[in-house]
């Protein structure tokens, strides 16, 4: 199977809250020379001009239409969201399917729970009003098992860097560098 994403490409990043997603979805993103979107910014974002939380698909829809506006521009797009379920995922393959690219899912999760909680507890948000969930709202959430092809990486251990050099290994863009940012874990 040739995993390798030239542009233009989709890279959707998947997990449950705390395994350290956008921690490594941004590099990954900054890398490959990636538009980046992040559905918790855009949830953020609707809820300031809305007044009310967003828990419906909007999020999802504004990002899967951004995505399909870069990749029309001939960019790589990585996606940095839950992705819980089948149907959310099912969107952004449409998206790279409609246009011809490459759609690649990114499933993280963190097999020791001690260290999901940690991380959990002490994280902090840099989305203002944003209020992260809970051990218990994310303990609440089920995933759909990962696509029969999707990258499965387990971030209970190594740093975000390292991380994500795997990643961009495995999808076949290890030649670009990482920058700053070494030993920041997960988060």
């Amino acid at each position: 199977m040739n995993t390798a994403v030239s542009p233009p490409a989709l890279i959707v990043f998947c997990g449950l809250p705390g395994v350290g997603k956008t921690s490594i979805a941004r590099r990954v993103a900054s890398a490959a020379g990636a538009a980046y979107l992040r559905i918790d910014s855009i949830e953020q974002a609707l809820a300031r001009c809305t007044g009310q939380a967003v828990t419906g698909p909007e999020g999802y829809a504004i990002a899967q239409a951004l995505a399909a506006e870069n990749l029309r521009l001939g960019r790589r797009v990585v996606a940095d969201a839950v992705n819980a379920g089948a149907a959310a995922r099912a969107g952004w393959v449409r998206v790279a399917q409609d246009l011809g690219a490459p759609c690649r899912f990114v499933h993280l999760h963190c097999s020791r729970e001690e260290e999901h909680r940690r991380r959990v507890r002490e994280r902090t948000t840099d989305l203002a009003g944003h209020v992260p969930p809970s051990w218990s709202q994310i303990a609440a959430l089920a995933m759909d098992p990962p696509e029969p092809d999707a990258l499965v990486l387990d971030t209970a251990e190594g740093s975000a860097e390292a991380l994500a050099a795997a990643v961009l290994a495995r999808l076949g863009l290890s030649g670009v560098s990482m920058g700053a940012g070494a030993s920041e874990s997960p988060r």
